[in-house]
C-alpha cells in the first residue's frame, strides 16, 4: 500500500524570521509526533503479522477479508479527512485521526509479512531509516533553497501514480522495478524538501498555541508518508519474497 496524499503544508510559504530556539521546538514537535506514528505502526504490524489468528482477520485463503478491505482503505481515508479539515478540526481532533491512521496502516503492513521474509523487512526499514534520517539532516541544514526542487518532485509523484495504475493493468516486472527505482528517488527528494519547509513554517507560526499544535500534526503525517512510502519502495527492490 502506498500513501502518496500530500498534505496542507503547501499552503504556507517559505517564511523566514523568529528566532532558532521557536523553530527547534516546532520540529522537535514534528519529529516527535511522527516517531510516535512510526511506532505504533511497526508495534500494530508486528503484532498482527506475528498473530495468526489476528492475520487471519484481515487475510483469509481466499483473500482480503471485508475487515482486511477497512484495514487497508481506511488510512486514504484519514488523510483526506485531515486535509481537508484542517481548518475546521482541533489540533487535539487532528492528533487522534493521526493515531488512527497510523495504527490502520500498521495493520495492514502486516500483510507484509506474507510477501516478504521478516528479515529483509527488518533490514529495508534500517535502511530507510538511515536514508531518511540522512535527507532529513541534509534538508534541515542546507542554505540552498529546494522550493523549485519540489514542484519538481511533485509532479514527478503524479506521473509515478500515473504509471502505477498503467501497470497495474499490463503487470509488467520490469515497469514495476523502474517505478520502484523512481519513487524511492521521489521520496528521498521529498524528505529534505518536506524538512526545509517545516523549518521555515516552524519560524512562522512558532511552536505554541492551537495553530501551531495542528501544523506539528499535519507536519508528522508529511514525514511519516515521506518515510512510509520510501521504505515500501525499496522493499519492492530489495525485499526477499518468500
Amino acid at each position: 500500500m502506498n500513501n502518496f496524499d500530500r498534505t496542507p503544508l503547501s499552503r504556507f510559504g517559505n517564511t523566514a524570521g523568529s528566532n532558532a530556539i521557536v523553530e527547534k521546538g516546532f520540529m522537535s514537535g514534528v519529529f516527535l509526533w511522527m516517531s510516535f506514528g512510526l511506532l505504533l505502526s511497526a508495534g500494530l504490524a508486528y503484532y498482527f503479522g506475528t498473530n495468526m489468528t489476528l492475520l487471519r482477520l484481515l487475510v483469509s485463503e481466499t483473500g482480503i477479508t471485508g475487515l482486511g478491505w477497512i484495514v487497508t482503505l481506511a488510512p486514504l481515508g484519514f488523510v483526506i479527512a485531515m486535509s481537508f479539515g484542517y481548518q475546521r478540526f482541533s489540533a487535539l481532533t487532528l492528533t487522534v485521526l493521526f493515531a488512527l491512521y497510523a495504527a490502520t496502516v500498521g495493520m495492514s503492513l502486516s500483510f507484509l509479512v506474507l510477501i516478504y521474509t521478516s528479515a529483509s523487512i527488518f533490514k529495508t526499514f534500517i535502511i530507510t531509516a538511515g536514508m531518511f534520517g540522512s535527507m532529513a539532516v541534509l534538508g534541515y541544514t542546507t542554505t540552498t533553497d529546494l522550493t523549485k526542487f519540489g514542484s519538481i518532485l511533485f509532479m514527478a509523484l503524479i506521473g509515478l501514480i500515473i504509471a502505477m495504475i498503467v501497470n497495474f493493468f499490463l503487470h509488467s516486472s520490469t515497469f514495476d522495478y523502474v517505478i520502484s527505482i523512481f519513487g524511492v528517488l521521489i521520496f528521498t527528494g521529498l524528505t529534505a524538501y518536506d524538512v526545509q519547509k517545516l523549518k521555515h513554517i516552524g519560524q512562522a507560526v512558532g511552536a505554541q498555541g492551537e495553530q501551531a499544535q495542528k501544523m506539528i500534526i499535519m507536519g508528522a503525517l508529511t514525514l511519516y508518508l515521506d518515510f512510509i512510502n520510501l521504505f515500501l519502495f525499496l522493499l519492492r527492490l530489495f525485499g526477499d519474497r518468500r
